[in-house]
């Protein structure tokens, strides 16, 4: 027997924000393929800055960036969505503009350049899964938010390969990245802000008090640390492993990182409506179990030395990225179920402020796990997620019920139905299963 599943891509866009927000997030993400992957390089080849110099700063302005998202949590709180998504986009263009404008050799204004990027790319994430639950709901949300990441996927990976294309052109080259990348980023603000999409006062149930605080989601939180880690695997773990410790030729780092995009993009999707037959938490649970069998995998390649390491440990980046599909799929969806509406924004924000800080220690943390060897390294991470997954399966929410319902079926965690904007008379856009004999 065999489940088919239609999907119209016409109500899809229409869930996920709508045309003119597709567009956007797809300028926005082409504008960030073009040089967040380089700014590193920016700052040494450019502004003839010292590569830790340059590192400390763009860390420093992640790490900054995250202050800001309590604030952008109560914005979202107050119902706005498209400016706060536009804001985000906006943000980063003083950002690139100060980078256009820094002296060679000059420290402070580049680490205020990284402070605005990462301002913005710190606060989208959290606003456009606010967007999008205000505009789908249900199943229909899941899928939205998979296809949104997979549409920035592929912008920023199309970035990435035409930077990369133009890199032969040195610092001038760079320059001219950096200039369209501002103008991406106006644009793709101006896309966004012109939806003028508020959130609606969702009808509250009966049982649900306007004063019900946010969940406190600490297992939940606290495990989503861990497992942000896999989203840095393929970009530092792996390149660090295959040249430090098997001494392979870094194409095979490129190549590990080309078919994580390409997996990404093809398989977010269709991943997430697979597993939508299942609650959310349990999907998130199965995806820490997965990333941990996954660095497993990781500990067995690199036993196997120089030769056959290098394809083995590009076999199992697979799975590795199957894992981080089935996180991005369930995890943000979970939260915007577990939130009651009017603290939705705060509670996006407490998660993605744990997203980002799982994203800003990884890499001081596989750094620094490198040189205790390969046991140490992906058995430490593995024995993290594993022990993540089992806190994420066991959490109970309060005012969630025992049987862990968390909108398996499109309902809230009261049983009601979600709230959400929907157009009168249109259809979930993902159709029933259907089981063919």
């Amino acid at each position: 027997m065999t489940t088919t599943i239609k999907i119209r891509l016409g109500a899809l866009v229409r869930a996920s924000g709508g045309s003119r927000y597709a567009v956007a997030l797809l300028v926005d993400a082409l504008g960030t393929g073009l040089l967040r992957p380089f700014l590193l390089l920016y700052g040494v080849t450019v502004l003839r800055l010292s590569a830790p110099a340059t590192g400390i700063a763009m860390t420093a302005g992640v790490v900054v960036g995250l202050v800001c998202m309590p604030a952008v949590g109560r914005w979202l709180d107050r119902g706005a969505r498209s400016t706060v998504v536009a804001a985000s986009m906006l943000v980063r263009v003083p950002g690139v503009a100060l980078l256009l404008a820094t002296p060679a050799g000059h420290v402070w204004p580049f680490a205020t350049a990284a402070l605005f990027l990462g301002i913005g790319n710190q606060a989208w994430p959290a606003a456009h899964a606010a967007l999008v639950a205000t505009v789908a709901h249900g199943r229909d949300r899941d899928t939205a938010l998979a296809a949104g990441r997979a549409l920035r996927n592929a912008g920023m990976g199309a970035g990435a390969l035409l930077a990369t294309a133009c890199l032969a052109g040195g610092a001038t080259a760079l320059q001219a990245l950096a200039a369209v990348t501002g103008l991406a980023y106006l644009a793709a603000a101006a896309l966004a802000w012109s939806v003028r999409l508020r959130a609606r006062p969702a009808a509250t149930p009966a049982e649900a008090r306007d004063d019900e605080p946010a969940p406190r989601m600490r297992a939940l939180l606290a495990a989503n640390v861990v497992y942000a880690f896999c989203l840095n695997v393929p970009e530092i773990a792996l390149p660090l492993v295959l040249v430090t410790q098997l001494h392979a030729s870094p194409v095979w780092s490129a190549a590990i990182f080309a078919a994580n995009t390409g997996l990404v993009v093809t398989l977010q999707v269709p991943v997430t409506v697979l597993m939508s037959r299942f609650s959310r938490r349990t999907v998130l649970a199965l995806a820490g179990v997965v990333l941990a069998v996954s660095y497993l995998g990781f500990l067995a390649a690199t036993a196997l030395g120089h030769g056959w390491g290098a394809p083995a440990v590009a076999a199992v980046s697979v799975l590795c990225t199957i894992g981080e599909i089935v996180y991005a799929g369930s995890a943000t969806a979970l939260v915007t179920v577990l939130a009651p509406a009017h603290v939705l924004g705060r509670t996006l924000a407490r998660f993605e402020l744990s997203t980002g800080f799982g994203l800003a220690v990884s890499p001081a943390v596989i750094t620094g796990l490198a040189p205790y060897g390969p046991a140490t390294f992906w058995g430490g991470l593995a024995a993290a997620t594993f022990l993540s997954a089992g806190a994420v399966a066991t959490e109970r929410d309060r005012g969630t019920r025992l049987d862990g319902h968390d909108g398996l079926d499109g309902h809230d965690r009261h049983g009601h139905q979600e709230p959400g904007i929907r157009a009168a008379g249109a259809r979930p856009f993902l159709s029933d299963h259907r089981i063919v004999g």
